[in-house]
């Protein structure tokens, strides 16, 4: 063939407009992904199989989707970190401030958007990690709001869709939205929002929102709230107040909850069969000091499971005791059915910031593995404060899922000089492993309070009995300000969470070296496979490269920080972005190996999604390349579609 041809057919076949037959499954099953982790229960498991292992290499974009920058105000900063859902054949998404999209799941095309307007002020990321699909049963089929697209904002509204039109859901609420602040007393701009999807069960939609962090002591509640799906009407609200604690507080005028209450920010989930709701909480105001909490961090860091119909506490099970680090639950709740000797039981799995996975019975709560309650170490506690003596540990090292505690000797360095700069770094500050006290001298907390896991959490094959988690490993400095300093160190420009209404302020931020890599040693990201029947570590393997962080040729396969999920087929692949390095990629569920990567316009900080519609159709892999201010990666509006050539 003639020099020029064989570059033409190159470049043809770099475009994807010619490839070799892939091996494409036309006869295999249908699927969509009507929640956003696939299923009320979160296991991010798709049954299709049209791409294999075998032919993923193929996968090219099929569209894309831009869907607004955004302009951030306050000390905020824009995501676009949602996970798409498909319901009536129609593709759902929500940008960072709440625009929600329809979308033709096949080519990408807008069918309708609607922008709530919303509030963009805040403190935190500007995020909706994605919408919710219910079908109201006291409208007829085909009628206008049969089936509702339902999202919060950032500003606490509420707000239902008709989900073929896009417009306002005129019996809901005051004309298609409710506001969310009623009943919550006091509020300052910015102190709450609605980042993740509501769940729906039992006719009812389930709200919990994300309460500011470190400003003030003095917040309104964490409450999860229920509304009937057609009115709006509150069905039920429950607090997380410790038992026998009056339900009312008369602090503020047109109150009608505690405040300062634990609250939850993570995406839940639902048994519709055992109509319960599983609720990841948060933590007590303020984080990193309980000495004045009067009990209020009872269901802190919990995963609580509520009756859906009530709202009643059916049973709870706590993570970590007093919590002192953050590491509250950032993760849904995912349930699953897990073969045992005993016979099949309806199980849970909730990831942790500390590197602990349990595995619980999701009727009960009760440890399928067993947890034990370890020693913590007790020395340098502020005044005041009450150290819980013990913590809860997975006995099973298998399902502890961070590295191994710090020591000076093993600070990383790319040279003698920044090396010796961590071990300097390591020397300042109090370090006695998992759950160090905070302290006035600073302490090093690992995991940090990005946590091993984050709102990425865990994905799970029914079939084959595995587990999936990807892992940030990496340490933060930490440090108790008291208050008398706070606003002398503030007006020195030197950036202080207040903590206003507690002894003290605190600054916060990760460990490291003089050229910007993380002082513990690699690797700084990991992605790990469980054999749940087994109980056994199947592999692990680092998690991308620090390409798009360091200049050529320092592009190491270290494992880095990251930040989003995965997703399971029944091919046997692992869909997942989340690493630093701009990456989209597909691994082996069987060995760990990479069989596909392709590079994104932004960071893939989100968790991807997959669907088929048709017979014949093409099985999709959509992810949000939207990127993330604080983890360092590029920023974009981009949702990507790929599949196999037709």
């Amino acid at each position: 063939m003639p020099v020029a041809l064989i570059g033409a057919a190159m470049h043809v076949y770099g475009q994807g407009w010619f490839t070799p037959n892939p091996r494409i499954d036309l006869a295999g099953p249908i699927a969509g992904w009507n929640h956003w982790g696939g299923d009320a229960g979160g296991t991010r498991y798709s049954p299709l199989t049209q791409v294999t292992p075998e032919n993923v290499w193929a996968l090219k974009p099929a569209w894309t989707y831009h869907i607004g920058m955004i302009k951030a105000l306050g000390q905020s900063s824009p995501t676009f970190e949602a996970t798409p859902i498909i319901a009536e054949n129609r593709l759902y998404t929500c940008s960072g401030v709440t625009r929600i999209v329809s979308l033709d799941p096949e080519s990408g095309r807008e069918i309708w958007a609607f922008d709530p307007k919303s509030d963009n002020f805040s403190t935190y990321q500007l995020n909706c990690r994605g919408v919710t699909y219910v079908r109201d049963p006291a409208v007829a089929a085909g009628a206008p709001c049969a089936g509702r697209i339902v999202a919060g904002t950032l500003d606490m509204r509420l707000i239902a869709l008709d989900a073929a039109t896009g417009r306002l859901c005129a019996s809901f609420g005051a004309g298609g939205i409710l506001d969310l602040r009623q009943g919550l007393g006091k509020y300052e701009r910015g102190d709450m929002a609605v980042s993740s999807p509501p769940v729906f069960i039992d006719n009812k939609i389930v709200v919990n929102a994300r309460v500011i962090d470190n400003v003030r002591v003095d917040v309104p509640a964490g409450a999860i709230r229920a509304f009937d799906v057609h009115s709006g009407k509150l069905a039920w609200a429950w607090n997380a107040v410790p038992p026998g604690m009056e339900s009312a507080s008369k602090t503020h005028p047109g109150e009608s909850l505690v405040r300062s209450t634990p609250n939850s920010w993570a995406p839940m989930s639902a048994d519709p069969a055992l109509n319960m709701i599983y609720v990841p909480m948060g933590n007590a105001a303020p984080d990193h000091f309980g000495g004045e909490r009067r009990g209020l961090d009872h269901y802190s860091s919990s995963v609580v499971a509520l009756d859906a119909s009530t709202g009643k506490v059916r049973w709870h099970f706590q993570t970590v005791h007093h919590d002192l680090w953050d590491y509250d639950l950032p993760s849904q709740p995912v349930a699953f059915d897990l073969p045992t000797a005993m016979g099949v039981v309806p199980a849970l799995a909730q990831a942790t910031k500390q590197g602990h996975i349990f595995i619980l019975d999701r009727r009960n709560g009760k440890p399928v593995f067993p947890v034990v309650e370890r020693p913590v170490p007790q020395a340098g506690a502020v005044p005041g404060e009450q150290l819980s003596s013990t913590q809860p540990f997975p006995a099973n090292p298998a399902f502890i899922v961070r590295a191994k505690d710090l020591t000076e000797e093993a600070m990383y360095g790319f040279t003698p000089y920044d090396r010796g700069k961590c071990r300097d770094l390591f020397r300042s500050a109090n370090y006695q492993g998992l759950f160090t006290p905070p302290s006035t001298r600073g302490w090093i907390q690992f995991p940090s309070f990005m946590g091993a896991t984050n709102w990425g959490g865990v994905s799970i094959d029914p079939h084959r009995n595995i587990l999936i988690v990807n892992t940030t490993q990496a340490a933060a400095l930490m440090k108790l300000v008291p208050r008398a300093q706070v606003a002398q160190l503030q007006k020195a420009g030197q950036p202080v969470l207040p903590g206003t209404g507690s002894p003290y302020g605190l600054t916060m931020g990760p460990m490291l070296s003089p050229f910007g890599a993380p002082c513990n040693r690699t690797p700084w990201g990991s992605l790990i496979a469980i054999d749940l029947k087994a109980g056994k570590r199947l592999w692990e393997v680092p998690f991308g490269t620090t390409r798009d962080q360091a200049p050529f040729p320092i592009w190491l396969k270290t494992g880095v920080p990251n930040l989003g999920g995965s997703v399971i087929t029944a091919s046997g692949l692992v869909f997942i972005g989340a690493a630093t390095d701009n990456y989209f990629r597909a691994f082996d569920i069987r060995t760990g190996k990479i069989v596909w990567q392709a590079r994104l316009p932004g960071g893939g900080q989100a968790t991807p999604m997959t669907y088929r519609l048709r017979k014949n159709g093409r099985q999709f892999v959509v992810i949000a390349a939207g990127g993330h201010k604080y983890l360092g990666t590029r920023q974009n509006d981009a949702l990507i579609a790929y599949a196999l050539p037709e």
